[in-house]
């Protein structure tokens, strides 16, 4: 059993049919990228990995366990969101809070989690003052460690608007990987960014890579895609019109879709370079 399985996911906007029964696996430790043109769902199937839409069909699997739809006999709302904290997001345009430091961005998510783990565990008082103390002690230290990780031990006192989009754009990967998704998501996360900022975010994403973490990248960065990912998947018309490793993909992709997608890319970047 695969520990990502992603069964006929439907999304619709009103009308608009945006997911068309999107399915796929994947192993722990995998690195996935979706390409594609804009407007053909990429986005959407990443935002209804992490529940930030609701999906209007299918099933998501996650170790073993579903998580999408909650299943007739009914689980327990805690245990479901648990698992869906399975999945970590980074956006494409950072979401930081303005008004918080770097340290701060990161910590408020890791201490929201832990009031509410001493709340479900009904602990209340002098106790919990205490141990949320000690909770958020622990959360400043690894929040530092983790901003260390990604270059930023510098910059831990600074707030986002003293921060290049490069710098922000590490921030927003610190305080996801500070929540310990198993699965982490990246929605285009150098197309905010000046292209001599690219570089350090991709460098960032490629050392998650050979720590074994597992992650779907969407992304417009044709050559990164084919450098980091254990498979390829191009998205068109809301489905997956072909998936692969990146060599039957970018060297020999079987749909002209994809033949005719990859050629406008190489376009573009001949086009760039120019």
């Amino acid at each position: 059993m695969a520990f990502l399985e992603v069964k006929d996911i439907y999304k619709n906007f009103g009308e608009t049919q945006v997911l068309k029964g999107v399915s796929f696996d994947m192993e722990k430790g995998e690195v996935f990228s979706i390409i594609g043109s804009s407007g053909n769902g990429k986005t959407t199937l990443l935002r209804c990995l992490n529940f930030l839409e609701v999906a209007d069909g299918g099933k998501i699997t996650v170790d073993g366990e579903q998580i999408f739809p909650i299943d007739a006999e009914g689980k327990k709302r805690a245990k479901v969101d648990k698992k869906r904290l399975t999945f970590g997001m980074v956006f494409q345009n950072f979401n930081l809070f303005p008004q918080y430091t770097a340290l701060k961005n990161i910590t408020l998510a890791m201490d929201v989690r832990s009031d509410n783990l001493l709340k479900a565990q009904n602990v209340k008082g002098a106790e919990k003052k205490r141990l949320l103390k000690e909770a958020k002690e622990k959360n400043e230290e690894t929040a530092k460690q983790i901003l260390t990780r990604v270059g930023l031990e510098n910059k831990m006192g600074n707030y986002p608007c003293e921060l290049s989009g490069g710098q922000q754009q590490r921030v927003a990967i610190a305080r996801a990987l500070a929540l310990s998704p198993d699965i982490l998501c990246f929605d285009e996360p150098t197309s905010a960014l000046d292209p001599e900022l690219t570089g350090e975010v991709l460098k960032v994403i490629k050392q998650l890579r050979d720590e074994g973490r597992t992650m779907i990248i969407v992304t417009h960065e044709m050559e990164f895609a084919k450098n980091v990912s254990d498979k390829i998947i191009f998205m068109a018309d809301g489905v997956i019109e072909e998936m692969g490793t990146p060599a039957q993909i970018f060297d020999a992709p079987q749909s002209e879709k994809t033949r005719a997608f990859l050629s406008r890319s190489n376009e573009q970047e001949a086009g760039y370079d120019a």
